[in-house]
């Protein structure tokens, strides 16, 4: 059964004008200098609308980069071996970053109830709450934390579609985000 969670209309954003970069395994596996890699050669590519303005390519530049670091450093922590696809694109008001992978089934579990648990409530509490728990508890993992900084530090709103695998016990995972990006280019 598909399930999804967050808004489903940042999930049906996806459609026109789309950059799509696929990280597939291979000999030298997929590791987090790819994360940082791919999202910096993203958010190079997303940001140059607003080169005639050096603060503003900055600050976008790094929003997008966070944003897409976040969600593929995520894709490659928790996945299953297979490709992860990164799909972006860019209107006049918004970033949209659409990020694939497969996980197992016990994986998608564990994520779906955090996920149940920090998609509801204001992000900037459930963000403050989470730090003072990972605080009290070093060893920690899996806490929503960087999920929770790109709600309540970036405005970023976040979607989520799980799909079962045909014949397995893997899902496929869908993450979706999209971010407000300046008007001043």
């Amino acid at each position: 059964m598909t399930t999804m969670y967050g808004p489903a209309d940042i999930a049906m954003g996806m459609r026109d004008n789309i950059s799509r970069v696929r990280l597939f395994d291979g000999p030298l596996d997929l590791k987090w200098h790819h994360c940082a890699t791919t999202s910096d050669f993203i958010a190079d590519l997303f940001a140059l609308p607003f080169h005639a303005s050096r603060n503003d390519y900055k600050e976008v530049r790094h929003s997008i980069g966070y944003l897409v670091n976040e969600l593929i450093e995520n894709a490659v922590k928790f996945r299953e071996p297979g490709e992860i696809i990164v799909e972006a694109s860019m209107d006049s008001n918004n970033f949209k970053v659409k990020v694939s992978n497969v996980v197992a089934d016990k994986t998608a579990i564990t994520f779906q109830k955090l996920l149940s648990q920090i998609t509801i409530g204001d992000p900037g509490d459930l963000l403050i709450q989470q730090i003072e728990a990972n605080a009290a508890d070093p060893d920690a993992t899996g806490s929503g934390l960087g999920l929770l900084t790109l709600m309540s530090d970036y405005g970023a709103r976040l979607a989520w579609i799980f799909s079962p695998v045909e014949s397995s016990n893997r899902v496929h995972v869908e993450t979706y985000a999209t971010i407000p990006i300046s008007q001043a280019h």
